[in-house]
């Protein structure tokens, strides 16, 4: 199965559901099928302007989050959208990518198929330390400084943070947050991010807080 949805889920009024009813689709249209747990491939939504009444990066946290079910795989799309466009013209990259994951999932091979994906974040000096999936070949911030990282401590407000590569992980940080507990990267309708690992694949967006942020 191959999902590549549209964006009206993203929606204030519907965006917090989607954690539940994306999994929920799933399980049915397996149950539906009667063919087992069957591979679902699925594309996270991509890069766009919108407007404050979307929250496109609760739906793509919550496309990450569903991972968890089992026999599934994510492509990134949030480098190849088109921030003024709501349908991006690049289908090639996203086809060649589904392809990847599909080599991996339903066949078997032995190709890397995902970009970074956030495993968790742990404290480091007076910042934090981001550990990452699917990043055994190396990390890359395509086009020079990492952006597109933020922090928090306690009271969940969030500000821009310095990250840099360190081997497989990254680690951040911001003078005016003493203790950082959270840390998420690309959270907005129209991210500026630039983190890749070595097999040219880009990291997706994520929040390390236990519960999808409210909009």
């Amino acid at each position: 199965m191959i999902w590549y949805q549209g964006e009206s889920n993203s929606r204030r009024a519907f965006a917090p559901l989607y954690a539940r009813i994306f999994p929920a689709l799933i399980a049915d249209w397996r149950a539906q099928w009667h063919e087992g747990d069957f591979p679902f491939l699925y594309v996270q939504i991509a890069n766009f302007k919108s407007n404050a009444t979307e929250e496109w990066a609760i739906i793509r946290e919550a496309q990450r989050r569903s991972l968890s079910v089992a026999n599934t795989a994510m492509v990134v799309t949030v480098d190849i959208g088109d921030p003024d466009n709501v349908h991006p013209g690049d289908k090639q990259t996203v086809g060649a990518r589904l392809a990847l994951a599909a080599r991996a999932l339903a066949y078997g091979e032995n190709v890397e198929y995902s970009g970074p994906l956030f495993r968790q974040a742990t404290p480091d000096g007076e910042g934090g330390r981001v550990w990452f999936h699917h990043a055994a070949s190396g990390l890359v911030a395509r086009g020079g400084i990492l952006q597109g990282f933020e922090i928090a401590g306690d009271d969940g407000r969030f500000v821009p943070a310095t990250a840099r590569i360190d081997g497989g992980t990254v680690v951040v940080g911001n003078a005016r947050v003493a203790e950082p507990k959270y840390v998420r990267y690309g959270w907005a309708n129209a991210p500026v991010v630039n983190l890749y690992n070595s097999d040219g694949l880009p990291a997706s967006p994520f929040t390390s807080e236990d519960t999808i942020s409210a909009p």
